[in-house]
């Protein structure tokens, strides 16, 4: 009779080598494979065997096959290769964890204790184990340092987190109801309307967001920008000069103006007051993932995707803690001086680590966020076993830096106003400068420097004015958002999750309603948006998404059923299918022509320097079959210019012009190359030059 085992699940392959090699008595794990399934032997009281998961290997799908039909309410949980394409790799994952589950009378799910993890562990135990979830137990931990898993072992949950799970599940199911039946009416209006298909998707979270950015959109393109005009006046202290800007930050007419500079030009200022304050700036909070991403992309341009990506890979690599946090606390059981002991033996850090070991407490600034699951992300104190790529490092200096000036001192600034009075004008000059650093010495590479130190200068002195200066200017349309500040305002209009904000705004740029990196909707995104507000405007309701998370977040704290959420969900999506069904043939010829616009849109590439009137465009022969570019105007009989293409890879507009040339480039993608950004102009200077370098 083959002994039995403890079976210990994972999420990710890492998390079960670092598992493994954390709860092993006796030097390094076993390490066996099973069709290109890795999996640990480990001893300890018994024999453990340590398996990971591919991320999610089950699930939600419809019971009956097909996707030409709507509503769609009745689903079931399946593996993933069978209701996803690409996703056949899952397979030999549920099989591998299956067989091992045989011999098993012990099961663990050691996945991240979030939602996500909790839905990714409970379903594997129930499908792939064969109902093994009522008996199972769970690791909580938030780091993968060899303490804290030895930790979370040794203090094992006697159950699964169930309040999580029913809640992960939920979303799950609420997602699908949702994207399913809402996507598949966009999609079979239109192609039922042309007889072409196209995914044209929306969502519970993804209508919403893109509605925003409409509105924005709107906003600036509706602007009329009204003039303005500023003063500001150099001055000479003590041989160098400073900027003094007037007392009227906006002056309305210009005539106004003129007068001021004709007042003042040519006069001296005598210096009338000075103002000085001193003020006190608090540390900085603890990054929760929100706060992280908005800072990478601030410091690095980093997308709030990208910083996701990262942050996992350094949890993975036990570098930092779970940073799918919505916490700003950091509690004293991670222990403060243990983990700056660590960070003191990097000389980037040492002296910085030991200022703070020298304090006679560590007491951290906090946020007010709390999140049940997980504190504050913060470092381990464990150094790299691998070599950072430059992102990586960049994201671990940043968390370093940032734990370490939490528990900094107040930094004591002190600002100057001087108001000099110009012939009866007044004009102000700052001055600013640190008194004490306090936290700011331990963030320094991330801040900018604000000091503005003015000579000495007493009330009653003459100072030289140089010039006085107008400036003209224009009243400015509403920014556009970046993917930092909408994750922003997705987050404070409550719709999403920590775990999802990113991703949903990854599909808007896949789904090609948005493009740039600061934000332009597309005409396929503004008709998606003007379809569904006119047809089915519950669909976009900030409202609705609200309140449907809200009673979601309930059932985490067993507040709400999710057989109530469910039926809620059916009960709104029901009418709005009904409507669209109704009229689909009047939202199937809006939407088609919203799409051919888009393909259209997708191959113009600017305007053509040729003629100047016409756009240039990819273009592809039916004599040939080859693609190469053409003007638009070549169809008016107006214009001939065209050239040639490479007929490898995919070929996307940059928006971009030469800088050499001034001509419009497009970017080559070949697999296996790096993406480069190609100028077509044959007298570009660039194409010169590499002529002259090849002879």
């Amino acid at each position: 009779m083959q002994e039995k085992c403890t079976l210990i699940i994972t999420e990710k392959p890492e998390a079960a080598r670092r598992i493994a090699e954390a709860l092993n008595l006796k030097g390094k794990p076993k390490k066996y494979e099973d069709n290109g399934v890795p999996y640990y032997v480990i001893e300890r009281d018994k024999k453990i065997i340590v398996v990971p998961a591919l991320g999610h290997l089950f699930t939600v799908t419809h019971e009956r096959g097909g996707r030409n039909y709507y509503p769609v309410f009745n689903f079931v949980w399946t593996p993933r290769y069978m209701a996803e394409r690409g996703a056949q790799q899952t397979k030999t994952w549920i099989e591998t964890i299956s067989k091992l589950a045989e011999n098993a009378d012990e099961f663990i799910s050691a996945c991240d204790y979030d939602i996500e993890g909790s839905v990714i562990g409970y379903c594997i135990l129930k499908y792939a184990c064969k109902n093994k979830e009522q008996i199972a137990k769970r690791m909580k931990f938030s780091t993968l340092t060899k303490a804290e898993l030895e930790q979370a072992y040794e203090n094992l949950l006697s159950t699964l987190d169930f309040a999580l799970i029913e809640a992960g599940r939920t979303r799950h199911e609420v997602d699908w109801l949702y994207g399913v039946n809402l996507t598949r009416a966009l999609t079979l209006a239109a192609s039922r309307w042309s007889g072409k298909y196209a995914t044209l998707s929306t969502g519970r979270v993804q209508g919403p967001t893109l509605k925003f950015l409409v509105a924005r959109e709107k906003a600036i393109r509706s602007f009329v920008p009204v003039p303005y005009w500023t003063i500001k006046a150099e001055v000479e202290i003590e041989g160098q000069i400073f900027e003094a800007e007037y007392e009227v930050d906006v002056i309305k007419r210009k005539i106004e103006a003129d007068k001021i500079i004709k007042a003042c030009q040519g006069k001296t200022g005598k210096v009338e007051k000075i103002e000085t304050k001193k003020f006190r700036q608090m540390p900085p909070i603890p990054f929760d993932i929100g706060g992280l991403q908005t800072e990478a992309y601030s410091l690095f341009g980093y997308t709030p995707r990208r910083t996701l990506d990262i942050a996992e890979r350094l949890y993975l690599s036990a570098l930092i803690s779970y940073p799918r946090t919505s916490s700003q606390k950091l509690p004293q059981v991670i222990g403060y001086e243990k983990i700056l002991k660590a960070l003191s033996k990097n000389p980037t850090y040492r002296k910085l680590a030991a200022e703070l070991l020298g304090k006679e407490k560590l007491t951290p600034h906090e946020g007010k966020k709390e999140d049940p699951a997980h504190p504050a992300i913060y470092p381990t104190g464990n150094m790299p076993d691998r070599e950072l790529s430059e992102p990586e490092r960049r994201i671990w200096d940043l968390v370093v830096r940032r734990f370490m000036a939490v528990f900094g001192e107040p930094a004591i600034k002190q600002s100057m106003k001087v108001t000099l009075n110009v012939n009866g004008h007044r004009f102000f000059i700052r001055g600013r400068r640190v008194l004490e650093e306090g936290w700011t010495k331990f963030y320094a590479p991330y801040i900018r420097s604000e000091e503005i130190l003015l000579p000495p200068i007493e009330e009653g002195d003459k100072v030289k004015v140089l010039k006085v200066i107008r400036e003209d200017k224009f009243t400015k349309p509403p920014p556009r958002y970046n993917p930092s500040s909408l994750l922003k305002k997705m987050e404070e209009e409550g719709i999403g999750t920590k775990a999802t904000r990113a991703d949903i705004i990854q599909t808007l740029y896949n789904r090609k309603y948005i493009r740039e990196e600061r934000i332009i909707v597309t005409d396929l995104g503004f008709d998606i948006i003007e379809v569904l507000s006119k047809y089915c405007p519950q669909v976009i309701s900030v409202q609705l998404t609200r309140e449907l998370e809200e009673k979601m977040e309930k059932i985490q704290s067993n507040g709400e059923k999710r057989e109530n959420v469910l039926t809620e969900a059916v009960k709104i999506l029901k009418p709005i299918l009904e409507e669209i069904k109704s009229k689909e043939k009047i939202i199937g010829e809006a939407l088609n022509e919203a799409v051919k616009k888009a393909r259209i849109e997708e191959r113009i590439i600017g305007k053509c320097p040729v003629c100047g009137t016409g756009q240039l465009m990819i273009l592809y022969s039916r004599r040939t079959r080859k693609r190469f570019i053409g003007c638009t105007n070549y169809f008016k009989g107006k214009c001939e210019t065209s050239f040639p293409l490479p007929q490898r890879g995919t070929l996307k507009p940059t928006g971009k012009k030469c800088k050499e040339c001034g001509w419009p480039t497009i970017q080559v993608r070949i697999k296996g190359r790096r993406p480069w950004n190609l100028c077509f102009n044959p007298q570009c200077p660039t194409k010169e030059r590499r002529k002259k370098v090849e002879v």
